[in-house]
């Protein structure tokens, strides 16, 4: 019997802005996760922000994260994220990317289940990835083994390690874990690690593919943590393609 091809590795880019997933779209990404604050880890993107989004045609999947600062939610928090999740859908995202830890740093099932009971109820197709919470599991490779039980699509990881590349043996090790649920690799991906990555066997890649911009702050006055009023970043179709194209050539 001959056996199946090999399913190509998807490319995923972290947008924040309609014009993000088009330079995506347009520069050979294969969907977008959409959120807002990126340089707090991600938050829930406005209903506006995702009906834009989806207008670009791209599949975008929107990150629901109610709040910086941890994956140990209390009640109001998981109640608030699963409306969150229903409302994303709703507005034309194509999945969600959701996560929740016990304060012990084991996954909190029900969370992820009202999660997916939430985002299947309004699609049946609806994706659901867990992001990188897993990363801050007690055992990353032991969490990834639980999620098919739980009608999860697919995890974005770094291995447990400050970056995917760093990451890799854990990933590897995750894919094996895993069973039907897809493994993407992310978190400090250049297009210089895509081969390296590629070869642990992941379904995908995730870059956030980001410049910075000039800012017109001024006079050094800050808005916040997160924002010295210096600039802000866009999606870069430059590394976009690079990492497209270094996906086909591990293909």
């Amino acid at each position: 019997m001959t056996p199946a091809p090999a399913m190509a590795v998807a490319l995923e880019i972290a947008v924040t802005s309609p014009a993000g997933a088009t330079v995506a779209r347009d520069s050979g990404a294969d969907r977008v996760e959409l959120c807002v604050g990126l340089e707090l880890g991600g938050l829930t993107p406005s209903q506006a922000l995702v009906e834009a989004t989806h207008e670009t045609g791209i599949p975008a999947h929107a990150l629901v994260r109610c709040r910086p600062g941890g994956f140990t939610y209390d009640a109001d928090e998981l109640a608030l994220m699963e409306r969150e999740v229903r409302t994303v859908l709703r507005s034309g995202a194509a999945g969600v990317v959701v996560g929740a830890l016990h304060p012990d740093g084991t996954l909190d099932e029900d969370a992820l289940r009202r999660f997916v009971d939430a985002a299947r109820s309004v699609s049946a197709h609806a994706e659901v990835t867990l992001h990188r919470a897993v990363d801050h599991a007690a055992d990353p490779v032991a969490t990834v083994a639980e999620l098919p039980d739980l009608g999860v699509t697919r995890v974005l990881t770094s291995g447990g390690a400050a970056s995917a590349p760093a990451g890799a043996a854990t990933i590897a090790r995750m894919v094996d874990a895993a069973g039907p649920v897809q493994v993407m690799a992310g978190a400090g991906v250049t297009p210089a690690d895509v081969a390296a990555l590629v070869a642990t066997g992941v379904a995908a890649l995730h870059l956030s593919a980001k410049r910075s911009v000039g800012g017109a702050g001024h006079g050094g006055v800050p808005m916040g943590s997160g924002d010295d009023g210096s600039g802000h970043t866009v999606t870069d179709p430059a590394v976009v393609t690079a990492a497209r194209a270094a996906i086909d050539r591990s293909a």
